[in-house]
């Protein structure tokens, strides 16, 4: 199938846009090649540092022959998506000496949880926490004893603060090994209903906490297709992942031999080994678009709309949210998981998943075909399915029907025939919306603005009576420099509440909403932000604004407001608190959302 003209189309488009940073990092990288096995340059002092506490792989460390592999491990105990990756480092290790080489843990990077931090002045360090973590990936592969390289994480910040890290040290193989999703519990449209009950005062917090726990309640990331399972789906379709890998639950021999399997491939494809993948010949602008086309095919999270374009920097590729747009037109929406649908991801991972649908999108002339992978193959391997024979992953053809059509469907017959992002622009600025959970007739909303500072400010206003009738909230002063852009994903009950009651509800914000972002429409990452004085700051209440997803635009109606001045807000209270002082550095340099919004 020949690829569709507009994938092609963007694709020349971002290379050409990206040429001149992209040769740069590519010559630097070429450059780290050249000089060789990084080992071969330390003195025996710093060697014998290195090896000290290795024990019976010191040996092989001095020999440095089979190779070493570096762990970046993000693992911790509070979160249920990490916890899995306590027993990683054994598990990789045995597999390094099986294939002749080691593995040592290089270091580990913060992971903090958004589910635990949402509506808490924690949440302020979130998208912060990102560069931190690449940060921190860096420092520990500075130490240059590594031919290649394993990444284990999952959540939000996560994985693109790894991949940051990854492109940084873009001339080492990468191979990015997933902790699987929890196994499934109380069903998400369930634990919703409880929570909007809860909003409403129906039931009481002992209610509430009960079907919480029932559905978070496990080893595993969470079972909807949030930022971290989004994650997961981006590094399959971009080929950082082993085929097959991302949706396989922990503590199951299938995912601990997987997890076997990608640290043998890792000190395979090292410059020692027989097949030299460096991460940087990965991450091409062509893997870049193929994790757009998945993004919009499964309706995922916006939280990528920031990530991806901080990810491709890095490896030299500048994206930006015109390419996502543009492939939203062309891609249709094929999978259904909840908040864009009752399936939660273990049924999208029976129904057929992720092997499924990039089948389905390869045939349609949709994805790159052609791009390296960590298995190097191109992107054909990941259609195909692992199983696990006499203790071994062995692949078999992976499923071309869909087990469950109100899950999955064919490219032929989609859920909706564009994809599930929105680029919307006009006088307030740019911003984007997911729209895959939204119904149509809500597409387009205008309805006077009800301004406010924060998102306790609109559950207080709430909670008073003060929200009636049709309306378009605006919650500003949210963005990146204003207070770290936290998640605003706390609104969702009140805003669906006043939904349901017949009202044309939109909401407005230069913060972010998540992954979890659902059935109300929110123009979301409004840009400029309030801090640097975009239109978003000289709304007042009454002025009417018009989100309209059909024509992609974010207007406000009476353009005497764009000459107002801009209001000002004091901020002062998101200084200190909850570690925010350490990150006043990170708030006076952050780059907008629109590229990034990367203090790298």
């Amino acid at each position: 199938m020949a690829l569709n003209d507009t994938i092609l189309r963007v694709t020349e488009r971002i290379e050409s846009r990206s040429e001149t940073l992209r040769a740069g990092y590519m010559a630097r990288c070429e450059r780290a090649v050249d000089t060789g096995v990084r080992r071969a340059h330390l003195t025996c002092g710093n060697q014998a540092h290195a090896y000290a506490a290795a024990g019976e792989d010191q040996a092989a460390l001095v020999d440095g022959a089979g190779g070493n592999l570096g762990i970046i491990t993000a693992y911790n105990d509070m979160l249920s998506a990490h916890q899995p990756f306590e027993r990683y480092p054994e598990l990789i290790r045995q597999a390094a000496r099986q294939a002749g080489g080691t593995a040592q843990v290089a270091g580990g990077v913060p992971a903090m949880c958004d589910g635990v931090t949402q509506g808490q002045p924690g949440m302020e360090l979130s998208l912060f926490s990102r560069d931190l973590i690449a940060m921190a990936a860096g420092v520990a592969l500075s130490h240059n004893v590594f031919d290649s390289t394993v990444y284990l994480g999952v959540c939000d910040k996560i994985v693109p603060g790894l991949v940051i890290a990854a492109a940084t040290f873009g001339h080492l193989p990468a191979v990015f090994l997933p902790a699987g999703p929890m196994t499934s519990g109380l069903p998400n449209d369930e634990k919703a209903r409880v929570r909007q009950e809860f909003a409403e005062g129906k039931v009481g917090r002992k209610e509430l906490m009960a079907a919480e726990i029932a559905s978070y309640h496990g080893p595993g990331t969470c079972t909807f297709y949030g930022t971290a399972n989004t994650n997961q789906m981006l590094m399959e379709f971009m080929g950082l992942h082993l085929p097959g890998a991302s949706f396989i639950n922990p503590r199951t021999p299938l995912r601990d031999a997987l997890t076997i399997e990608g640290a043998k491939r890792a000190l395979a494809i090292s410059g020692l080994g027989n097949d030299y993948t460096p991460v940087a010949e990965i991450l091409d602008a062509r893997a870049f678009v193929n994790g757009i086309v998945g993004l919009n095919a499964t309706g995922g999270s916006t939280n990528l709309l920031i990530h991806l374009l901080a990810m491709g920097r890095a490896a030299g590729v500048v994206l930006d949210w015109e390419d996502i747009s543009d492939i939203s037109e062309v891609v249709p929406l094929i999978a259904r998981v909840y908040p864009n649908g009752l399936a939660d991801v273990n049924h999208f991972h029976a129904a057929g998943g992720l092997g499924y649908m990039i089948g389905e999108l390869l045939g349609a002339g949709l994805l790159h075909p052609d791009t390296k992978t960590v298995v190097g193959q191109g992107l054909e391997a990941y259609t195909r399915e692992p199983k696990l024979r006499d203790g071994e992953i062995v692949y078999e053809t992976g499923a071309r029907v869909s087990g469950n059509d109100k899950i999955l469907k064919p490219v032929a017959a989609p859920f909706q025939q564009t994809g599930g992002i929105r680029r919307l622009k006009g006088n307030l600025g740019n911003a984007v919306m997911k729209v895959s959970a939204v119904e149509p007739s809500r597409y387009v909303i205008e309805a006077p603005a009800r301004v406010f500072h924060s998102q306790e400010a609109v559950k207080a206003a709430f909670r008073d009576g003060l929200l009636d009738g049709d309306m378009v909230v605006v919650v500003r002063f949210q963005g990146p420099k204003a207070n770290g852009m936290p998640e605003l994903h706390s609104l969702t009950p009140v805003l669906g509440i006043l939904q349901g009651r017949g009202h044309k509800i939109a909401l407005v914000t230069d913060g972010r909403m998540s992954g979890a972002s659902g059935k109300v429409p929110s123009a979301i990452h409004v840009s400029p932000e309030a801090v640097d004085g975009g239109v978003i700051a000289r709304l007042q209440d009454g002025d009417m604004v018009r989100v309209d997803a059909v024509r992609g635009t974010l207007e406000v109606l009476d353009e005497a407001v764009l000459a107002r001045k801009p209001v000002q807000a004091d901020l002062s209270a998101n200084t200190h608190g909850t570690g925010r002082e350490m990150f006043e550095v990170f708030r006076r340099f952050v780059g907008s959302a629109e590229s990034g919004a990367s203090v790298i």
